[in-house]
């Protein structure tokens, strides 16, 4: 069946909606580039390897490169809204599959409300000035509200705010960037924050729990894959520009406000003014603007950075239904935009009611709602991803006239090693990324495990009572 505007009302998302640039938008603006380098690096640089910071930007870029080479190949025969369910589907089994995708979506909810929280508290801030007093929550709510009016839009719509959301991010950190090399270092321009030396100094372990938690949204390029233009060839291009974008963004805006407070004394530097670490190189180099420019940017990165997570959840929510693993209803596409917007509306309302368990408790916006959210976050993203790892190498092992061994045995399997290297050091250094020594906290690796556990027995159920539906698991997506 097939509406006036030739959509597809039955399970079927609106095709040739999005091209290169709206898929890389996604992404970047799923990294909040301005979030991550201004709330998440000066930690990095504190509690890290200091001046090496840059350098383990590059390191993760690499590592998630590699990840990229066995991802983008299996997205030219799999890639769909399923994300990463369809690719462990395909390669581990269904069990695995339904686990992994609870994972995901747990992990994706944990830093939506995690950003909900954080935008609550910029607002705050922002609008004590103008004289408006209003709790954290409210704003978070407001927030809430018109992220799901968005999402309930074609996916060009998200697409073109999270570019100008994105550019504006970039700009202001750029403006800095030049400003600083047109002042000069404070102890001459130097390239060791790429060097060995600097970048395997101890606390490289510390730096790269904050690292790559910049790359969480990696997803978000095949997750579109069924509303892309040409998808063979435009998702493999948006997940390979997107990670290099990333990594070159975050390791030269690093590497510039290291030449600013010198090599030598950054560390001391980001230990003594951790919020105020950029702000005050801006309001040296630029003036007072660039501050409140970065304020504003600020909270309109992270209206970007959720409407991103917003839009990958919706489809989580749409694949599963789509299949009939949870209500086929939240497989229902808008007639008109071709999103899918009853899994907006029933994502949202869940996020609506953590997030007001969260204010009945009296938990703090940061220390609690932001911090722990995204610790989870971080933990579940990684499991997944080394998952997704295993699932290419396993994908094409069953195939006769496979790519070549590069693409989908060595490379997934390096970044395998890597992936579940980042692992071991978030759960080991747990308590500093969620700011933290809390039982509930220390709990989230098993927490997360039990998410996995629990999908992979409700598939085993599904196998059991409705064995047509869990022979067709997976298989939507073909």
């Amino acid at each position: 069946m097939t509406s006036q505007t030739g959509l597809s009302s039955e399970g079927k998302l609106s095709k040739n909606s999005v091209g290169l640039a709206h898929i890389v938008f996604f992404v970047v603006a799923a990294a909040a580039p301005l979030t991550a380098v201004v709330g998440a690096t000066p930690a990095a640089f504190a509690f890290g390897n200091g001046a090496g910071v840059p350098g383990a930007f590059v390191l993760s870029g690499a590592l998630y490169l590699l990840f990229a080479v066995g991802f983008a190949t299996m997205s030219r025969y799999v890639g769909s809204a399923g994300g990463f369910y369809t690719y462990i589907a395909q390669g581990l089994g269904k069990p695995a599959a339904i686990g992994g995708a609870m994972m995901a979506l747990v992990a994706y909810s944990a830093i939506q409300l995690a950003v909900y929280g954080l935008f609550g508290v910029f607002m705050v801030g922002a609008m004590q000035p103008l004289g408006i007093e209003a709790p954290w929550f409210v704003w978070s709510f407001v927030l809430l509200a018109i992220v799901l009016v968005c999402g309930q839009r074609n996916i060009a719509f998200s697409g073109a705010i999270l570019g100008v959301c994105m550019i504006g991010e970039i700009v202001i950190l750029l403006l800095l960037d030049l400003a600083i090399l047109h002042h000069g270092s404070a102890g001459g321009f130097s390239l060791s924050s790429f060097t060995p030396s600097v970048v395997f100094q101890p606390g490289l372990g510390v730096a790269l729990v904050f690292v790559l938690g910049s790359f969480i949204g990696f997803e978000a390029t095949t997750i579109f894959g069924e509303e892309a233009e040409n998808p063979d060839r435009t998702i493999p291009r948006a997940t390979y520009l997107a990670v290099i974008l990333i990594t070159g963004f975050y390791a030269f805006s690093t590497w510039a406000i290291v030449q600013y407070y010198g090599a030598d004394k950054v560390q001391e530097a980001a230990a003594g003014n951790i919020e105020g670490f950029y702000f005050q190189a801006a309001e040296t180099l630029l003036g007072s603007w660039s501050v409140q420019a970065m304020n504003v940017l600020l909270i309109t990165s992270l209206f970007a950075c959720v409407l991103s997570f917003h839009n990958t959840i919706n489809r989580y929510f749409f694949a599963l239904g789509r299949e009939g693993v949870i209500l086929r209803a939240l497989g229902a596409v808008h007639a008109r935009h071709g999103s899918p917007h009853v899994a907006g509306l029933v994502q949202s309302g869940l996020a609506a009611i953590v997030l007001g368990l969260f204010v009945a408790a009296g938990a703090d916006p940061y220390a609690v709602v932001f911090s722990w959210m995204a610790a989870l976050s971080v933990i579940g993203i990684l499991a997944v991803q080394i998952m997704v790892c295993l699932a290419v190498v396993m994908f094409f092992r069953k195939m006769e006239n496979r790519p070549d061994v590069w693409k989908v045995l060595v490379a997934p399997l390096v970044s395998l090693i890597g992936l579940a290297g980042g692992l071991l050091l978030v759960i080991g250094n747990l308590s500093l990324l969620a700011g933290s020594d809390s039982m509930i906290v220390q709990a989230f690796p098993y927490l997360m495990l039990l998410v996995g556990l629990v999908g992979a027995a409700f598939a085993l159920q599904i196998k059991g009572s409705r064995p047509e539906l869990y022979a067709a698991l997976g298989k939507a997506f073909e």
